[in-house]
C-alpha cells in the first residue's frame, strides 16, 4: 500500500527518518511523496519518528484503527491533554467523551464522512475536555490509510492546540461586531436627536409663548413628556456607540451606593439579601464619571442579579481600588486599561450564573436571555458603552449554577474641594440684542432656533450651509457677526471650517457649536478650541437661551 505521506518504514533502519528527495524526482501521485510502507493494523513500525516530530511541535498524535475501534495516542495525551496513559481507554469511545457536547455530532458526523469516501486527509475543530476539566480548541489533522480497495482502515491525527489563537480570533469578531452596532446606533440616534430637538422646542413654544392651558396644555404636555423619553432612547443608544455627550464630574462612589440602598431594597424584594464591603479610603473614593448614568449601571447589574436569583439568594456590592500596571498580568487585559489607579466596583450573585455562549454576546445591544419581553437587550450593551466612554472597563466573570460577577473600572481621581455655596439663579430665559448667524442644514432644528432666539429679542441670519453662509456675509452691508450658532458636521463644509473662516475676518465672533455627537468622538480637526463653546442635541429652548447667553458674556468678565 502507498500513501500520500507516510512514516518511516522500518525502526532498525539506518537511514534518515525522512528522506529529502529532488524535486525533478517526486512521483506525480503527491509532489511531497516519501516511498516508506505503513501497516494498515497493528503498533506504528516508526513511532519514536512520529514523537520526535509531535514533539516539536508540542502536538498530540491519535492512532485510530478504524475497523477494530482501538486508540492509541503516540503522543501528547499526557503533555498536551493531561491525561495518564493508564487511565485512558484505549478505545474509540474515550475520544468521542472528551470531546465537548455541542462539538461533538458536527466532528463524528465530518469524519464518518471523510471515511466514508475517498479523500486521504480531513482537517477539523472541536473544543477537547482537558484532564482538568477545562475545554481547549484542537485544530486537527489527519492522514486516512486505505487498503487496495479504498476502505478506510486507519485514521491518524496530529492534534494542535489553538486555543489563544481561537480567543484573539473570537475577540475581534466581537470587536468588529460591537463597533459595527455602535456606527449603527449612532447614525440613528444622531438623525433622531433633530426630531427630538424640533419636538421639545415648538412644545416649549406653544406652552410659553401661546399660554395654552386646560385640555390642549395637557396633551401637549404629554407630547413633550414623550419626546423627553425617546432622548432617553437615543442617550442609550448613543452611549453604547460611545459617541453620548455625558456631563461627567468627580463624584464618591461609596456615597452613590449607600444612597441606592433603599432603591435597592425595593427593587430585590425580601428573598435576596444585600451585603456591602465598602473600602473607605482616608478621602473615600473618587471617579469622574456622569453620576445619573453610573446608577443606571448599578440599578440594572442589580435587576439582572434579581432576575438569576429566582429562589432568593445574596447580593454582593463591594467596592476597592485596583492598580494597572504596564505589561502586568490582571484578571483583565491591561491593553485595555491604562496603567494607574483604578475604582473598582463588583456587584456579585449566587444566581443561576451564565453559559459561554450567553457570555459572548452579553454587550451585544438587543441581546436578552429574558422572556415576556421583560428585557430590551440595551441594559449591558449602554452600561459597556458608558463606562468605556468614561476611561474604564467592565468585565463579566460568570459560571453556570454558581453566580455572575460584574466588575467595573473607572479611573480614581483627586477628592475635589469643598463646594461653594451659589445662588440660585432666576428660571426666566436669558435674552438679548445681538447679532447671530445660525448655520443647520436640518431645516427643522434651523427653524426652532432661529424662532426662539427672536423671540428673545436676538438679530438673527440663517443659513442652511457654509457657502450659502458666505454668500449671505458677503452681500451684507453690516458683516459684523456677534456669535456663530453652528452644527458641527454638515456635507460640504464642517461647522468648524466655517467657524475658521468667520473667525479670520471676525474674530471677535463667538462660536457655540450643536451636534447629537459627542464632542470628543468627533475627527480632531473638527473639535472646538477652549474658548469655543458646545451644545448636545437634543436640546430645549432654555438650554439654548443658557448656552447662548453664557457664550456672549464670556468676554465680559472682569479681567
Amino acid at each position: 500500500m502507498r500513501l500520500a505521506t507516510e512514516i518511516q518504514g522500518d525502526e532498525t533502519s539506518t537511514e534518515s527518518p525522512i528522506r529529502h528527495e529532488n524535486p525533478s524526482s517526486r512521483n506525480s501521485t503527491h509532489e511531497n511523496e516519501i516511498h516508506h510502507e505503513l501497516p494498515e493494523s497493528g503498533p506504528l513500525k516508526s513511532a519514536e519518528h512520529f514523537a520526535i516530530l509531535a514533539r516539536a511541535t508540542n502536538d498530540a498524535l491519535r492512532d485510530w484503527n478504524v475497523k477494530a475501534g482501538a486508540l492509541s495516542w503516540p503522543q501528547g495525551l499526557d503533555t498536551l491533554l493531561g491525561y495518564d496513559s493508564s487511565s485512558a481507554s484505549v478505545d474509540i469511545g474515550f475520544w468521542h467523551k472528551q470531546i465537548h457536547p455541542q462539538d461533538r455530532a458536527r466532528a463524528a458526523g465530518s469524519i464518518r464522512d471523510a471515511l466514508a469516501g475517498s479523500g486521504a486527509h480531513w482537517t477539523g475543530e472541536y473544543r477537547f475536555r482537558h484532564a482538568d476539566g477545562s475545554y481547549l480548541d484542537l485544530l486537527e489533522r489527519a492522514l486516512i490509510v486505505r487498503d487496495s480497495e479504498g476502505t478506510a482502515t486507519r485514521f491518524v491525527g496530529s492534534l494542535m492546540d489553538v486555543t489563544a489563537r481561537k480567543q484573539l480570533q473570537d475577540q475581534l469578531v466581537r470587536s468588529q461586531k460591537m463597533e459595527a452596532f455602535g456606527q449603527l446606533a449612532a447614525g440613528v440616534a444622531h438623525d433622531f436627536n433633530n426630531f427630538l430637538t424640533t419636538i421639545l422646542g415648538y412644545s416649549d413654544l406653544l406652552l410659553d409663548e401661546l399660554g395654552m392651558k386646560g385640555a390642549v396644555a395637557d396633551h401637549i404636555s404629554e407630547i413633550r413628556g414623550a419626546a423627553s423619553r425617546a432622548s432617553v432612547l437615543t442617550a442609550q443608544l448613543l452611549a453604547f456607540s460611545r459617541k453620548h455627550p455625558l456631563a461627567p464630574r468627580v463624584i464618591e462612589v461609596n456615597s452613590l451606593l449607600t444612597n441606592l440602598e433603599r432603591s435597592l431594597l425595593r427593587l430585590l424584594g425580601e428573598d435576596i439579601t444585600v451585603q456591602g464591603h465598602f473600602d473607605r479610603g482616608k478621602e473615600g473614593l473618587h471617579t469622574k464619571v456622569d453620576p445619573g448614568q453610573l446608577t443606571q449601571i448599578v440599578l440594572n447589574l442589580v435587576v439582572n442579579a434579581r432576575d438569576a436569583m429566582r429562589y432568593g439568594g445574596r447580593l454582593t456590592l463591594e467596592t476597592t481600588v485596583t492598580t494597572i500596571e504596564a505589561l502586568a498580568e490582571h484578571e483583565i487585559d491591561p491593553r485595555d486599561l491604562e496603567p494607574g489607579d483604578y475604582v473598582q466596583i463588583s456587584v456579585t450573585d449566587n444566581g443561576i450564573g451564565m453559559t459561554d455562549e450567553v457570555k459572548q454576546h452579553l454587550f451585544e445591544p438587543f441581546f436578552t436571555t429574558k422572556d415576556d419581553g421583560r428585557g430590551s437587550g440595551l441594559g449591558l450593551a449602554t452600561s459597556y458603552g458608558i463606562v468605556r466612554q468614561s476611561g474604564g472597563q467592565i468585565c463579566v466573570e460568570s459560571e453556570l449554577g454558581k453566580g455572575t460577577t460584574v466588575r467595573i473600572f473607572l479611573p480614581k481621581v483627586p477628592a475635589p474641594p469643598s463646594p461653594s455655596y451659589k445662588r440660585p439663579g432666576e428660571t426666566k430665559m436669558p435674552t438679548g440684542g445681538e447679532r447671530i448667524l445660525v448655520l443647520e442644514d436640518d431645516i427643522s432644528v434651523r427653524h426652532i432656533s432661529v424662532r426662539v432666539l427672536r423671540g428673545l429679542g436676538y438679530d438673527v441670519i440663517e443659513a442652511a450651509n457654509g457657502d450659502d453662509a458666505q454668500q449671505l456675509i458677503g452681500k451684507s452691508a453690516d458683516k459684523k457677526i456677534d456669535l456663530l450658532l453652528t452644527d458641527m458636521v454638515m456635507p460640504q463644509m464642517s461647522g468648524r471650517h466655517f467657524a475658521d473662516w468667520l473667525r479670520k475676518t471676525s474674530p471677535q465672533t463667538k462660536v457655540v457649536f450643536i451636534s447629537g455627537y459627542l464632542e470628543e468622538s468627533l475627527h480632531p480637526g473638527d473639535r472646538r478650541d477652549q474658548e469655543m463653546f458646545f451644545l448636545p442635541k437634543p436640546f430645549d429652548p432654555e438650554q439654548l437661551a443658557v448656552k447662548i447667553r453664557e457664550a456672549l458674556d464670556s468676554g465680559k468678565a472682569s479681567r
